[in-house]
Protein backbone atom coordinates (compact mmCIF):
# COMPACT_ATOMS: atom_id res chain seq x y z
CA UNK A 1 0.00 0.00 0.00
CA UNK A 2 1.59 3.27 -1.14
CA UNK A 3 1.49 7.02 1.14
CA UNK A 4 -1.04 7.90 -0.23
CA UNK A 5 -3.35 5.22 0.05
CA UNK A 6 -2.72 4.61 3.64
CA UNK A 7 -3.14 8.40 4.15
CA UNK A 8 -6.00 10.88 4.57
CA UNK A 9 -5.43 14.74 5.29
CA UNK A 10 -7.43 16.13 8.21
CA UNK A 11 -8.64 19.24 8.27
CA UNK A 12 -9.76 21.92 10.66
CA UNK A 13 -10.65 25.45 11.02
CA UNK A 14 -12.63 27.27 13.74
CA UNK A 15 -14.39 30.48 13.34
CA UNK A 16 -15.77 33.03 15.84
CA UNK A 17 -19.18 33.96 15.50
CA UNK A 18 -20.05 38.01 15.41
CA UNK A 19 -23.52 37.00 16.87
CA UNK A 20 -25.60 34.26 18.37
CA UNK A 21 -26.23 31.45 15.39
CA UNK A 22 -30.28 31.96 15.85
CA UNK A 23 -29.70 35.73 15.17
CA UNK A 24 -30.71 37.83 11.94
CA UNK A 25 -26.86 38.50 10.90
CA UNK A 26 -26.20 35.13 11.14
CA UNK A 27 -29.45 33.56 9.11
CA UNK A 28 -27.68 33.09 5.59
CA UNK A 29 -25.12 31.25 7.33
CA UNK A 30 -27.26 28.92 9.26
CA UNK A 31 -29.65 28.68 5.87
CA UNK A 32 -26.81 27.52 4.01
CA UNK A 33 -25.08 25.16 5.95
CA UNK A 34 -27.24 22.20 5.06
CA UNK A 35 -26.76 22.60 1.92
CA UNK A 36 -23.12 23.17 1.41
CA UNK A 37 -22.77 20.04 4.25
CA UNK A 38 -24.68 18.10 1.95
CA UNK A 39 -22.60 19.21 -0.65
CA UNK A 40 -19.36 18.57 0.70
CA UNK A 41 -20.83 14.33 1.48
CA UNK A 42 -21.11 14.24 -1.87
CA UNK A 43 -17.75 15.74 -2.92
CA UNK A 44 -15.13 14.06 -4.50
CA UNK A 45 -12.82 13.02 -2.21
CA UNK A 46 -14.37 13.65 0.84
CA UNK A 47 -14.04 11.15 3.33
CA UNK A 48 -15.88 12.22 6.78
CA UNK A 49 -16.76 15.38 8.86
CA UNK A 50 -17.55 15.94 12.31
CA UNK A 51 -21.22 16.57 13.01
CA UNK A 52 -23.14 16.33 16.34
CA UNK A 53 -27.16 14.98 16.46
CA UNK A 54 -27.82 18.12 14.80
CA UNK A 55 -26.22 17.22 11.36
CA UNK A 56 -23.32 19.54 11.97
CA UNK A 57 -20.72 20.73 13.88
CA UNK A 58 -22.01 24.22 15.42
CA UNK A 59 -22.74 22.97 19.25
CA UNK A 60 -19.75 20.87 19.25
CA UNK A 61 -17.44 23.30 21.87
CA UNK A 62 -13.88 24.28 20.69
CA UNK A 63 -11.39 25.89 23.05
CA UNK A 64 -13.84 26.15 25.92
CA UNK A 65 -15.51 29.42 24.19
CA UNK A 66 -18.44 28.95 23.48
CA UNK A 67 -18.68 31.75 20.05
CA UNK A 68 -16.19 29.63 18.10
CA UNK A 69 -17.77 26.88 15.92
CA UNK A 70 -15.51 23.92 14.42
CA UNK A 71 -15.17 22.93 11.08
CA UNK A 72 -13.05 19.29 11.30
CA UNK A 73 -13.16 17.13 7.93
CA UNK A 74 -11.10 13.95 6.13
CA UNK A 75 -10.46 14.17 2.61
CA UNK A 76 -8.59 12.39 0.36
CA UNK A 77 -6.08 14.74 -0.59
CA UNK A 78 -5.33 18.18 -0.45
CA UNK A 79 -6.73 18.80 -4.39
CA UNK A 80 -9.57 17.38 -3.62
CA UNK A 81 -10.10 19.61 -0.35
CA UNK A 82 -9.32 22.62 -2.18
CA UNK A 83 -11.44 21.57 -4.84
CA UNK A 84 -14.48 21.56 -2.96
CA UNK A 85 -13.51 24.77 -1.08
CA UNK A 86 -13.26 27.26 -4.26
CA UNK A 87 -16.44 26.19 -5.59
CA UNK A 88 -20.51 25.99 -5.60
CA UNK A 89 -21.96 27.18 -2.32
CA UNK A 90 -18.71 27.48 -0.19
CA UNK A 91 -17.24 29.51 -2.19
CA UNK A 92 -19.97 31.80 -1.89
CA UNK A 93 -20.27 31.32 1.84
CA UNK A 94 -16.17 32.10 2.07
CA UNK A 95 -16.79 35.65 0.31
CA UNK A 96 -19.25 36.18 2.96
CA UNK A 97 -17.80 34.79 5.80
CA UNK A 98 -16.70 38.51 7.46
CA UNK A 99 -20.33 39.29 7.77
CA UNK A 100 -20.43 35.83 9.87
CA UNK A 101 -17.01 35.72 11.59
CA UNK A 102 -14.63 37.84 13.34
CA UNK A 103 -11.00 38.28 11.95
CA UNK A 104 -9.05 36.47 14.27
CA UNK A 105 -5.07 37.12 15.26
CA UNK A 106 -4.39 33.63 15.43
CA UNK A 107 -4.43 30.60 12.56
CA UNK A 108 -8.07 29.19 12.34
CA UNK A 109 -7.12 26.61 10.52
CA UNK A 110 -4.67 23.30 9.91
CA UNK A 111 -4.12 20.56 7.88
CA UNK A 112 -2.20 16.96 8.73
CA UNK A 113 -2.30 13.84 7.74
CA UNK A 114 -4.20 10.66 9.61
CA UNK A 115 -3.76 7.16 8.47
CA UNK A 116 -6.67 6.17 7.13
CA UNK A 117 -9.84 5.42 8.39
CA UNK A 118 -8.65 7.73 11.41
CA UNK A 119 -11.35 10.03 12.74
CA UNK A 120 -9.71 13.11 14.47
CA UNK A 121 -10.91 14.43 17.62
CA UNK A 122 -11.63 18.11 18.20
CA UNK A 123 -9.07 17.47 21.53
CA UNK A 124 -6.73 16.36 18.25
CA UNK A 125 -7.46 19.20 15.69
CA UNK A 126 -7.07 21.82 18.85
CA UNK A 127 -3.30 20.08 19.39
CA UNK A 128 -2.82 20.61 15.75
CA UNK A 129 -3.73 24.07 16.01
CA UNK A 130 -1.86 25.34 18.89
CA UNK A 131 1.33 23.16 17.78
CA UNK A 132 0.78 25.54 14.28
CA UNK A 133 0.17 28.65 16.31
CA UNK A 134 3.56 28.02 18.37
CA UNK A 135 5.75 26.51 15.86
CA UNK A 136 4.71 27.39 12.44
CA UNK A 137 4.21 24.89 9.78
CA UNK A 138 5.93 21.34 10.33
CA UNK A 139 4.47 17.84 8.94
CA UNK A 140 2.70 17.31 12.29
CA UNK A 141 0.42 21.03 11.54
CA UNK A 142 0.65 22.62 8.28
CA UNK A 143 -1.35 25.19 5.86
CA UNK A 144 -2.30 24.45 2.30
CA UNK A 145 0.52 26.95 1.23
CA UNK A 146 2.85 24.99 3.18
CA UNK A 147 1.89 21.90 3.27
CA UNK A 148 3.94 18.43 3.32
CA UNK A 149 3.14 14.58 2.39
CA UNK A 150 1.82 12.13 3.99
CA UNK A 151 4.37 9.80 6.28
CA UNK A 152 5.82 11.02 9.51
CA UNK A 153 4.41 13.84 11.01
CA UNK A 154 6.18 13.88 15.22
CA UNK A 155 5.19 17.44 16.57
CA UNK A 156 8.35 19.64 17.19
CA UNK A 157 9.47 19.57 20.82
CA UNK A 158 9.17 22.86 23.04
CA UNK A 159 6.16 24.39 25.20
CA UNK A 160 2.56 25.03 23.73
CA UNK A 161 1.38 27.97 26.34
CA UNK A 162 -1.38 26.75 28.84
CA UNK A 163 -3.03 30.03 28.78
CA UNK A 164 -4.74 31.98 25.64
CA UNK A 165 -5.57 28.60 23.90
CA UNK A 166 -8.90 30.55 21.99
CA UNK A 167 -8.43 33.51 19.92
CA UNK A 168 -8.10 36.60 20.09
CA UNK A 169 -8.86 39.68 17.77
Amino acid sequence: MTDDVAHELAQVNIARLKAPLDSPQLKDFVDALDPVNASADTADGFVWRLKSEGGDATDIPVFGDSWLIVNLTVWRDANALTAFMYQGRHREMLARRREWFERLAEAVTTLWWVPAGHRPTVAEAESRLLHLRTHGPTPYAFTLRTSYPAGASAPVPGVVPEEGLGCSL
